[in-house]
């Protein structure tokens, strides 16, 4: 479900309307923009609460953003620029869809679904499940996905902190399986090359790396541990929802979120460094 849907949400961050919204309120770069838009729900908050929140920042590379990001505008401002930039992308981006009745069938399941997505012990999915939902169909998904996907992160986060991860240990093990580039992950996370050697002589040392800097069997182990733990704190939001209309949810995504990729919803040099899921 994440997959199908998270490429929905993160028109937020890609999209080129969100760099124009944000420049207009005084950010400079890529990083100021993406910290307010999604911290904005929390208020101004320092950047610590940020670091902590988000997890796997350095913490150095968010004081560069935060506070500067309120400095140039309030969480109010920022909360604005992102509805308004999320619905100009939608709509340019899916043109008549936006008024289709799959979109609103689609909408509806999205949001029985996050109002089912615990918020306990999750600050950023509170956060956002204190805003008031949208109206229009093709916001209300993106709400819902907001909800659920800040739910599911929150309690990734908690999994990893149960795990022993710190922030940097827990982007190296998630590098040693081989499905993502660990420099890129790196630097787009602003850990040193020294952090991340240090992070990974410390999973070594705790057997969960091998020589090679790829997983053991018990880092493996432990990093399935982490997903499924993951997997079973969102799990009340899709048993709410039950599996025919989770199938239903699913399948209506996918045209959706593939139009949006073909549309070319992310501008290419998004400051993530990441390429969307399809």
């Amino acid at each position: 479900m994440w997959r199908a849907l998270e490429p929905y949400h993160t028109v937020t961050y890609f999209a080129p309307e969100s760099r124009e919204r944000t420049t207009e309120l005084g950010c400079k770069g890529g990083w100021m923009s993406y910290f307010g838009l999604r911290a904005a729900p929390l208020g101004a908050v320092a950047a610590e609460v940020v670091a902590a929140t988000f997890y796997n920042f350095h913490p150095a590379m968010v004081g560069r953003a935060v506070p500067a990001t309120w400095q140039a505008a309030g969480p109010d401002a920022f909360l604005a620029a992102r509805t308004s930039s999320v619905d100009a992308a939608l709509r340019r981006l899916l043109g008549a869809t936006v008024r289709s009745p799959e979109l609103a069938e689609a909408a509806e399941l999205a949001r029985d679904a996050a109002l089912a997505a615990p918020v306990a012990g999750r600050p950023l999915a509170a956060a956002n499940a204190a805003l008031d939902w949208p109206t229009d169909p093709h916001l209300v998904l993106w709400h819902a996905q907001t909800l659920l996907r800040e739910s599911r992160g929150d309690g990734h986060v908690a999994a990893l902190v149960s795990a022993g991860l710190d922030p940097c240990e827990a982007l190296v093990a998630f590098a040693a399986d081989g499905r993502v580039d660990a420099e890129n992950l790196r630097k787009a996370r602003g850990w040193s090359p020294e952090d991340w050697t240090a992070a990974a002589e410390r999973l070594a040392a705790r057997g969960l790396l091998d020589e090679s800097g790829a997983l053991t069997a018990a880092g493996a182990a432990l990093r399935t541990w982490v997903e499924d733990r993951t997997d079973l704190g969102t799990s009340a939001a899709w048993s709410a929802l039950g599996d025919q209309r989770c199938d239903r949810l699913a399948e209506l995504a996918g045209p959706l979120v593939q139009e949006i990729v073909d549309s070319g919803g992310f501008f290419a040099g998004n400051p993530m460094g990441l390429k969307p899921l399809v």
